[in-house]
């Protein structure tokens, strides 16, 4: 194959451009609520998104960048004209970048994996042939676009009710949540820590029920024993007991804190393992037909490319990230740490989970979710209904948007090279 440099080239280059906007609007959906809540400082974001946002991209993204890559398009139709196929996937990946730029621009928490999705869609259906997209497997990823962020909702706020319940309603609430938090640090931890373990051992080639179960539960008990050690610390500390109420409420949000640490790690865990795999997909596809001359089911991942995707992401963040904090953080609902937590808890147990199942969900559709949530156990007054208006309105333009980028795209690339 001809161009074999210059194809490669232009995959890491779009490819971190894509990752970029991932940053600047993925990543800071991830974290507007735990860093709108003021759980977390903006160094501390940034050391949680550097190290789980890798973490995440390495161990757990195989079964998510597969169906995208063979997944959504028929690819034999393509095996004499790997060419074509190149041009479409760095269509995709420019596609990606322009609109999350553009989303990002207005403060619109998109998302990637829909604007992916949409790319490869309209790419497949457009330049090749109708009959060309898997419309089955297109079915099930849009049908899980609709339930994940439902049942994040759900749970997000049946969690929310129960820490009102349990804690804010009891005439002493301060003992009460001495006791609720090391139980909720628990349930977190054995349920996202199972995971968490499988796909470490996965990794690496293991499959043991005893030692994933092991792990899983000498983590579960690390954790419960030191939010109890910090629970009562602080109560001691402050002297919550006997404290005027309203000032014993401010108090206990606080106590929320580590909670919310904890859980936005696992967040951008998930985030690293479904939304960079959907970002760096198509450059992986990319390096490897160029690599190879011919089109393959499957491709290898080389550790490098998820790096530079991991980079792109955090540079993102980092330069771009501020307005999409701002309307996760604070526009949809009033956000505290126990109200963060609650979200964030509902909406990285959803994510981890569809991950196993290899299906590119939407981590920010199931954020939102699981945001508007708890919004919604505290009444419809505590929501913004206009901006959950206008997300919803961002998220059924992305799939076309994502799809007529692609489609010009690809054309301009056919224009350039004569063909």
């Amino acid at each position: 194959m001809e161009n074999v440099v210059l194809f490669i080239v232009l995959a890491c280059i779009f490819g971190f451009c894509m990752t970029w906007g991932v940053g600047a609007n993925d990543l800071a959906n991830v974290l507007g609520t735990s860093m709108g809540s003021r759980s977390l400082t903006v160094k501390q974001a940034i050391i949680v998104a550097i190290i789980f946002e890798f973490a995440g991209a390495y161990l757990a993204s195989g079964n998510v960048a597969n169906t995208l890559r063979n997944g959504i398009i028929d690819l034999t139709l393509l095996s004499n004209e790997p060419q074509l196929f190149i041009y479409g996937m760095l269509a995709v990946l420019l596609a990606g970048f322009s609109w999350m730029l553009t989303a990002s621009y207005f403060g619109l928490p998109v998302s990637i994996t829909h604007t992916i999705v949409g790319a490869i869609v309209g790419f497949g259906a457009i330049t090749i042939s109708f009959h060309a997209v898997h419309w089955d497997t297109v079915g099930t990823i849009a049908l899980s676009w609709i339930i994940s962020p439902l049942l994040a909702g759900a749970c997000a706020f049946l969690v929310f009710t129960s820490i009102q319940k349990i804690i804010f309603a009891k005439s002493h609430p301060a003992k009460s949540a001495m006791h609720a938090i090391p139980c909720y640090g628990l349930l977190f931890a054995l349920i996202f820590g199972s995971l968490l373990v499988e796909h470490i051992l996965q990794h690496f080639g293991k499959h043991s029920l005893r030692l994933q179960f092991g792990v899983t539960l000498a983590f579960a008990i690390i954790i419960y024993i030191a939010l109890a050690r910090f629970t009562r610390s602080f109560i001691k500390k402050r002297k919550l007991e006997g404290a005027a109420r309203r000032h014993e409420f401010q108090l206990l949000e606080h106590m929320f804190k580590p909670l919310t640490m904890l859980t936005a790690c696992a967040m951008v865990f998930a985030h690293g393992s479904n939304d960079v795999a959907n970002a760096v997909g198509p450059m992986a596809a990319v390096v490897d037909t160029a690599l190879s001359g011919s089109l393959s089911p499957t491709s290898n991942m080389p550790p490098w490319i998820l790096g530079l995707g991991c980079a792109g992401v955090i540079a993102g963040f980092l330069m771009y990230g501020r307005r999409v904090i701002q309307t996760v953080g604070s526009n949809i609902t009033q956000l505290t740490p126990s109200r963060a937590f609650a979200a964030i808890f509902s909406a990285a147990m959803t994510s981890s989970i569809a991950t196993t199942t290899g299906i590119p969900v939407s981590v920010t559709q199931i954020l939102v979710g699981a945001v508007f949530g708890v919004g919604f156990a505290r009444g419809l007054t505590a929501l913004n209904l206009n901006v959950i208006r206008n997300i919803f309105m961002s998220w059924v333009i992305t799939l076309p948007a994502g799809a007529t980028f692609a489609v010009i795209y690809f054309y301009i690339f056919r224009a350039l090279a004569g063909c």
